[in-house]
This record gives structure tokens, sequence and C-alpha cells, in this order.
């Protein structure tokens, strides 16, 4: 809910942004560039969009034609500087995001590191044959020029109805939409209908060198964190679920899991959640008070963070599961949108593309 008391704080917020973005347009703050393409995913908000869905899309698309690399910020992890992502790293060393994205692509090269023009450095100090890097989470860092912008929106939390932190949720100016090459509406209903389209595009009042897409997130099956020791391989409808989750829109997951499943608890933690023995002992006594036969269910992200065996009892490992997502679009748009981007990146469109300022 949006509370107007910190409408007067907004506003110095946005003063300041404001003044920052100018340095970077009038080049006293300069934008380093790369040799090699640079695809940015980002988004306006605090909060989840699902970049992470999104990113792993790029990587599975673009990996076919290039040595991809993938850079993040690794926000929550507890170390500083640049690392390489290892499919044994320590989730409080790289993030849970990169490392999900690593498990997902062990052959590709992902690293974190806070400043994201180093980073990129380093990548192409350490790694020259990588030629081309996906930015995730990097839309407000303009210390780096991307080849090409992908602004990811939440379809229920449109960005022209929002306001700036902390009044609101947005933590960069709606106006910025100018530098954005795609807009991706993510977790549409998967009925959306042309009129609902149609507003959205009417209200974000795009510039024709940009093309917008909608999307939804589509649910795959629901497998076991620990295959060698769980209940059972699959759930069924009337399985008993308890939804759990660590992300900042949690509902969109428990709704996923309501249409097909029957739930009967939700456990919701903070956004980035570093999971400790009292969460374990939350998880127990949730487990305790459901119905027989009852299982947990979790995110990809939080699954990550769950992955040291040696810390939970084995009472518990038999009976968590894990619900993997991936971003869907409406309609046969996919094809166009990959086919757009495949274009962008070989073409450079920032240097074709007149903004206007």
């Amino acid at each position: 809910m949006l509370r107007p008391i910190f409408a007067p704080l907004a506003a110095l917020y946005g003063l300041a942004i404001g003044i920052r973005h100018k340095l970077f347009d009038w080049k006293i703050l300069r934008s380093e560039e790369s040799g090699i393409p640079v695809v940015c995913v980002g988004n306006l908000t605090v909060g989840g969009t699902g970049k992470t869905p999104v990113t792993e899309l790029l990587v599975g698309y673009l990996s076919r034609d290039y040595r991809v690399a993938v850079l993040s910020r690794g926000y929550g992890r507890k170390t500083k500087g640049f690392r390489v992502v290892e499919a044994d790293s320590p989730v409080r060393a790289v993030g849970d995001e990169p490392k999900q994205i690593k498990l997902r692509f062990p052959d590709i090269l992902v690293a974190v590191c806070e400043k994201r023009a180093e980073g990129i450095r380093r990548i192409r100090e350490r790694f020259p044959e990588v030629n081309l890097i996906i930015l995730d989470d990097g839309f407000q860092h303009r210390y780096v020029e991307p080849w090409v912008n992908v602004l990811l929106m939440d379809y229920n939390n449109p960005v022209y109805r929002d306001k700036l932190l902390p009044w609101g949720r947005l933590r960069d100016s709606v106006s910025q939409l100018y530098r954005a090459h795609f807009v991706v509406v993510t977790k549409c209903p998967a009925a959306i209908n042309p009129l609902e389209m149609r507003i959205v595009n009417k209200s974000l009042s795009l510039y024709p060198y940009q093309s917008l897409f909608f999307t939804h997130m589509k649910a795959g099956p629901v497998r076991p964190l620990f295959a060698d020791v769980a209940v059972s391989p699959a759930i069924g409808p009337d399985t008993p679920v308890i939804a759990m989750s660590g992300i900042a829109s949690p509902d969109s997951f428990v709704g996923s899991l309501e249409e097909r499943y029957k739930v009967v608890g939700r456990l919701s933690f903070g956004d980035h959640h570093t999971y400790r023995m009292r969460d374990l002992r939350t998880i127990a006594r949730a487990l305790d008070e459901a119905p027989e036969g009852a299982v947990v269910v979790m995110t990809e992200k939080d699954a990550v963070k769950l992955t040291n065996r040696r810390r939970i009892p084995a009472g518990i490992q038999s009976r968590l599961y894990v619900q993997p997502i991936r971003v869907e679009f409406i309609g046969s748009a996919e094809e166009e949108f990959l086919r757009k981007l495949n274009c962008n990146v070989k073409s450079n469109p920032k240097y074709s593309v007149l903004h206007p300022q």
C-alpha cells in the first residue's frame, strides 16, 4: 500500500537519482563500453519481477552461438569483489540467484562483482574466450553501457502506477524507460486478452525502437530436493502441500501451487532469506501440524540454500520438494523476441538508435 507520508522522502530520492542520470547523460560520469556484446536484464522496481527465469531463457538461447558469461552483483552474499561461481560455491559467498543459474547451466561461466564495470574487465582478462556477457540486474548500474537493455515489469505492479522509494517500490524513475530496447511484462495472467495488452502498451508510451512482450510464469513438475530419500518421486493433486518461499513476491508462486495441489499452509520468509537452524525447526513444526503425508514445496531460489544435507534432519529431507518455473511468452511471441534480440546483439543498436532526451 502506498503511504503518502513518505512523499517528501520520495521527492528527495527522485531529485538525487535525477541528478545522477544527468551526470551520465552529460558525460560527467562515464559509462564504460565493452568490445563484446553486453545484454542487461533489469527492472525499475525493488522486488521480484522474474529476472532469473528471463536470464535463464537468454542463457539457453544465446549460448547456442556465443560463449556466454553471466555477471551478477550477488545480492545477499557475505563477500566482496570479483568471484567466479562454482557448482559447490556456498550461497553466502556468491548469492542465491547466481548459484541457481550455475546449477542450471554448469558449463556457463557465472561471476559476481558489485562493481559491474570491474567485473566485465576481469571476465575479459581471465576468460578471453567469452564473447557475450549477460548482466543480471544492471539497469541502474550506468557505469556499464550495455549493447541491449531488456527491462522487466511485473504485470501486477505496473511502473506507471507506482511511486519512488520509500513511498512506493520504484528504485528508478519511469522516465528511464527510454533506455530499454525490450520491455517484457512478466507474471501476466495466462488468459490475458488483447484489450488488456493494449492498455498496458498505451500506458507505457514506448518509442518506435522499443519492443513490448507479455509473458507469464510456467510451473514445471515438482521434483524432490533429495531424490534418494524422497517419500515419493512425484506428488499428486491430493498431496497436502506447505508452500515455502523466501522471495519478494510469493503470491504468484503460491497461486501456481494452489491451482494443482492441496495447499494447507504457507511459510514466507524475506527475499534472499538465509535459512538457519531455527528455520529448520519452523519447517519441522509446520510438517508436524499439517495433515498426514504433507510435504514442503519451495522455489528454486530457496532450494539452492538448503543443499547442505548435514544440517537438515533426515525426516525433513524426505519431504522437501522444489517447484521449477520458466518464463513463457503469451501466444507465439517467444520466437519474435529471440529473433529481434539476436539482431540487436549483432547490430549493437545503441549506436543506431537516436534516444530521445
